[in-house]
């Protein structure tokens, strides 16, 4: 991301605040939190922000009247507002008091993202430019590494957690990453762990070896496999991550178009590009970005 967006998000649930505010901090936007449209209005007085994230339905003034007293402060500011069920109708007259969109609850927190740089950018540029590999990818330092000596125990571990970790209040949800980047001793990328590898490592070895006479391979039959995947799973337990990693995802310049990064991931067969930037890996696009942007341009045409 090129620049910290500032994201007000009002909500009058603080543990949705608390959880929310990290999730989007820990995305790269600058965040800062009210429990009611009363105090978003104070703040919006005393400080400048770029998007204002904004429930409906809150205790006090309604996220409507707060809307209305937030574009009179700063009648440029983009304001996205969340509603629960049975607020669809609510959530669309807020568009012709000068909301920017709406999303229902529980929302995904990459969608949010993207309509919070969809937001940003409409406020700067008036026209929706097309992005670039910058603009939609994980910062680097955001995605979840290992290094390549760890062993694959550990691995699932980070993997794991990776994969739960932000399933928050109910209202609002982030997948995790389903990989993990592994660096050698020397720091560099080397390699990725992924489920699919970890699923390839379970399979018993003779099930890849050249196929044995038909007598043999009644050895083979799935009616003997019963307890072979305990065994197979406790087997990787003390190997290492480098012996069943994927290679490093391919790279693509962090200002390559999003067409460039459609013919890269389906030319060569990847779901995850490696973005580059004056030679050094800043960030990650998976599949995940392209189909919310795809999704964007669809939904608004």
């Amino acid at each position: 991301m090129a620049e910290k967006i500032k994201v007000l998000m009002v909500d009058d649930e603080e543990q949705f605040r608390a959880t929310t505010s990290k999730i989007l901090t820990k995305k790269g936007y600058e965040t800062t939190m009210a429990g009611s449209g009363e105090e978003a209005i104070e703040i919006m007085k005393k400080s400048d922000q770029n998007v204002v994230i904004l429930d409906i339905k809150m205790p006090g003034i309604s996220g409507q009247e707060a809307l209305t007293e937030i574009k009179k402060i700063n009648p440029d500011v983009q304001v996205i507002m969340l509603t629960g069920h049975g607020g669809l109708e609510s959530a669309k007259k807020s568009l012709t008091k000068g909301a920017f969109d709406y999303l229902n609850k529980p929302c995904d927190i990459d969608l949010l993202a993207a309509k919070i740089n969809d937001a940003h950018a409409a406020s700067h540029i008036g026209v929706k430019e097309e992005k670039k590999a910058i603009d939609i990818m994980i910062s680097i330092e955001d995605y979840t590494t290992i290094d390549e000596d760890s062993t694959i125990k550990q691995g699932i571990v980070q993997l794991k957690e990776s994969y739960e970790k932000f399933v928050a209040t109910g209202r609002i949800m982030e997948t995790g990453h389903r990989s993990i980047l592994v660096y050698d001793s020397q720091k560099e990328i080397v390699g990725i762990l992924s489920i699919r590898d970890l699923i390839e490592a379970l399979r018993p070895a003779y099930l890849s070896a050249p196929k044995p006479s038909m007598a043999d391979s009644l050895q083979f039959s799935p009616m003997f496999w019963s307890g072979l995947f305990v065994n197979q799973a406790k087997a990787l337990i003390n190997k290492k991550i480098k012996d069943i990693m994927s290679d490093c995802p391919p790279s693509i310049d962090a200002d390559a178009n999003l067409m460039e990064i459609v013919e890269a991931m389906y030319s060569q067969n990847v779901r995850r590009l490696l973005i580059t930037q004056k030679g050094q890996a800043v960030g990650i696009v998976r599949e995940q970005e392209i189909f919310f942007e795809t999704a964007r341009i669809i939904i608004e045409a």
